[in-house]
């Protein structure tokens, strides 16, 4: 499971929630649940003055998971790895790094990382990075505080060059041309059910959309489509991108930000204002431009 079937899990909870109710009041409809059971401070994570006693704290990134987090050499790289040593050094410590893989949903990934831990081999964070933010999703996990909104992002098409030289795609092209997208990914489930299903036979499936994006410049499909970022990180002089129209596509741009335990509201203040200083001065979107990528104003 990927994290971008993962963000599709968020994406249906929130087309679900229909009705007058929720326009007005994204948490109207909802039934609080039970409180989670008290737990140990070294499952839960700590308090900010202990962080900043230990001098170190840990950030939990997805793994293998290029322009945003992955290992090389030994070495964190990444954009969300850059945004959280931001943090950790407006704290005044050393930023750690777990790198994990996305659960079956957001649900899973969050508990396994942030309040209660995996049944087997689990590591609590103190904050995980690249969470999408959704105001209705948020009433549903109550032991999780979501702030730090540092960045949109949004769907594209990239394409070659030199098979649209002059019109750049559109979903309704791919009913003759091949188009690559991450299997079981928002772009997946759209395309695969773009008018009554007839771009079927053209839709190429791959395990990432850095995997795609390699079809694309080998020649093997004529265009792929997924987040704006991981398109503009696969392209190459013979590739380019861009964001047309989406009929009939309810969430085509979302925000991203980070989350932490509940009980740790202290420390999520600091984290959000870390953030929100790194995006005022220009350290945020600094750190999109040296990847290579947009940085896409967030919603705050």
């Amino acid at each position: 499971m990927t994290f971008r079937t993962t963000l599709f899990s968020l994406v249906v909870v929130g087309l679900s929630l229909t009705g007058q109710a929720h326009a007005a009041d994204p948490c109207a409809d909802y039934v609080p649940q039970a409180k989670p059971q008290n737990v140990g401070r070294d499952i839960v994570g700590q308090e900010l003055d202990q962080i900043q006693e230990q001098g170190h704290m840990l950030f939990a990134v997805y793994e293998d998971y290029p322009p945003y987090s992955w290992e090389e050499g030994g070495e964190a790289r990444g954009v969300d790895v850059e945004i959280a040593r931001i943090i950790a050094e407006d704290i005044g410590v050393e930023a750690r790094f777990n790198f994990v893989s996305a659960g079956e949903n957001l649900d899973a990934d969050l508990r396994n990382n942030i309040w209660r831990g995996a049944l087997i081999g689990g590591r609590i964070a103190n904050v995980m990075m690249r969470i999408p933010y959704d105001s209705a999703f948020k009433c549903r996990v109550e032991q999780v505080v979501f702030t730090g909104q540092y960045a949109g992002e949004s769907i594209a098409i990239a394409y070659d060059k030199a098979t649209y030289p002059d019109d750049k795609p559109v979903p309704a092209y791919f009913r003759f041309d091949t188009v690559g997208v991450e299997n079981d990914s928002i772009s997946d489930f759209y395309l695969s059910g773009f008018v009554g299903g007839q771009l079927q036979n053209n839709i190429r499936r791959f395990p990432t959309t850095g995997a795609a994006m390699a079809a694309l410049n080998a020649g093997d499909v004529m265009a792929v489509m997924g987040p704006l970022g991981e398109l503009e990180h696969g392209l190459t002089n013979t590739s380019d991108v861009h964001q047309p129209p989406l009929a009939g596509f309810a969430v085509s741009q979302w925000t991203l930000g980070v989350a932490v335990n509940f009980r740790y509201r202290p420390l999520s203040y600091f984290v959000d204002d870390a953030i929100n200083y790194a995006l005022q001065d220009g350290r945020i979107p600094a750190i999109y431009q040296r990847y290579g990528l947009t940085h896409q104003t967030p919603e705050r």
